[in-house]
Formats: structure tokens, C-alpha cells, sequence
């Protein structure tokens, strides 16, 4: 009936190419890496890095917030305004401010691996306690 959409609109199923999945592998260890220094520079174990749901409880410690915001995670909404607070504290407590923070959000592939691999240097906050 419209041979022009038909073409358009092709159900072809290929598959990725070799090079998208080499790519895609190269990508992976790449990021995985990065992360992995990172959770050793703020004192964690590295290999917290590659198990699922332990690696976010990590970067809640290096973001120095507590383990039960990870039920944050599970809430619509609640939870993207969550990961942005985390990832400013991570920012902060790694010596950088908002733009480090803008960076991470949208472009982590780069900024990431900047902070593992650049002159940043894990710098928690000291705690500060209320007199009684």
C-alpha cells in the first residue's frame, strides 16, 4: 500500500556488530576501573565495584550518607533527586564543587575517570557534634 514506509519503517532484527560489542567490553572495564580506584581512594575495597547492589551502599559511604537511603533508590521521583545529593557529596568530599558535580551527572563516562585518575584526594568531612 505505501511501499515508501514499508522500507522506512524496516523490522529487520541484526544484531550488533563486532565492533559495537568490542567497544561496548573496552567501555566497561574502562568505567569499572575507575570506579574501582575511586572506592579505594576514599579508603573502600575496589572490587565493590563490580557487585551490583554493594557498590551503591559504597558510594552512600563515600558520599557519607546512610545505608538506608539506598531505599530511596526504590521510589519514583525520590530517587533522582536522591543520586544528585549523593553525587554532590561524592564532589564535595573529593574537593569539588557544583560543576564537578554538573559533570558527573551528565557526562560520567569522562568525569569519573577523571576523579580516580586526576589529583582529587578523598577529604571527608570531620563530624561535628552538638554539645549536650
Amino acid at each position: 500500500m505505501f511501499p515508501v514506509l514499508q522500507d522506512t519503517f524496516s523490522t529487520s532484527t541484526n544484531a550488533p556488530g563486532l565492533l559495537f560489542w568490542i567497544v561496548t567490553i573496552i567501555s566497561f572495564v574502562f568505567e569499572t576501573a575507575a570506579v574501582w580506584t575511586v572506592f579505594q581512594k576514599a579508603g573502600q575495597p575496589g572490587w565493590a565495584a563490580i557487585v551490583p547492589i554493594y557498590n551503591a551502599i559504597i558510594w552512600l559511604k563515600v558520599a557519607q550518607k546512610p545505608v538506608w537511603w539506598i531505599l530511596l533508590a526504590l521510589i519514583p521521583g525520590v530517587n533522582i533527586i536522591m543520586a544528585i545529593i549523593v553525587v554532590h557529596n561524592i564532589s564535595k568530599n573529593f574537593g569539588h564543587g557544583v560543576g564537578f558535580t554538573l559533570g558527573i551527572i551528565f557526562l560520567s563516562a569522562f568525569f569519573i575517570p577523571l576523579l580516580a585518575w586526576g589529583d582529587s584526594e578523598y577529604q571527608p568531612p570531620e563530624p561535628q557534634y552538638q554539645a549536650a
